[in-house]
């Protein structure tokens, strides 16, 4: 196996005493985040040539996958995580561009709903086209059953892992 960046790191953990399950934490660690960050890159590049931005892409994808294509703001935010500021900048964004519209909430007076347009919903199912295309640019090349082993390997470490809560 040829070493990566982050083999080039285990010698000075290992000087610096640390052990060798922490060392392993560590490579892990490192390593799922520079994954993350080629993928982001990838999809980045892709939704760039669409002229939509990473979190415009969230918030279309989120409402694509939702009950009649709408979701409450409140709702958005939480699915996110992103702050309610930062989802009413993004959604004034895609509401001028004609993928997203307000519509009233009969049920409740005091919200509203965020509801693709037929455009949106359009631009959406491109977006998640692109994102699919810089997953597979990014992994060609590569063995699918290495992909599914690294997979499956990370559910095993993600599971215990995110049921956990910190301060």
């Amino acid at each position: 196996m040829k070493p990566d960046e982050i083999d080039a790191l285990v010698p000075r953990w290992q000087k610096a005493g640390m052990s060798s399950s922490l060392i392993a934490t560590l490579e892990l660690s490192k390593r799922t985040a520079r994954l993350n960050l080629l993928f982001e890159q990838a999809v980045k590049a892709g939704l760039a040539e669409l002229g939509l931005t990473y979190a415009e892409f969230d918030v279309l994808v989120a409402l694509s996958r939702a009950e009649a294509y709408r979701m409450k703001p409140s709702e958005l935010s939480k699915s996110l995580l992103l702050t309610s500021g930062g989802t009413s900048n993004v959604l004034l964004r895609l509401t001028a561009a004609g993928y997203v519209e307000r519509a009233a909430n009969t049920g409740d007076a005091r919200s509203r709903w965020v509801q693709l347009t037929a455009e949106g919903q359009r631009m959406a199912a491109a977006a998640l086209d692109a994102s699919g295309e810089a997953h597979e640019e990014l992994t060609a090349g590569i063995p699918e059953e290495a992909v599914r082993q690294a997979a499956d390997a990370l559910r095993e470490v993600l599971s215990p892992i995110s049921r956990r809560r910190f301060r």
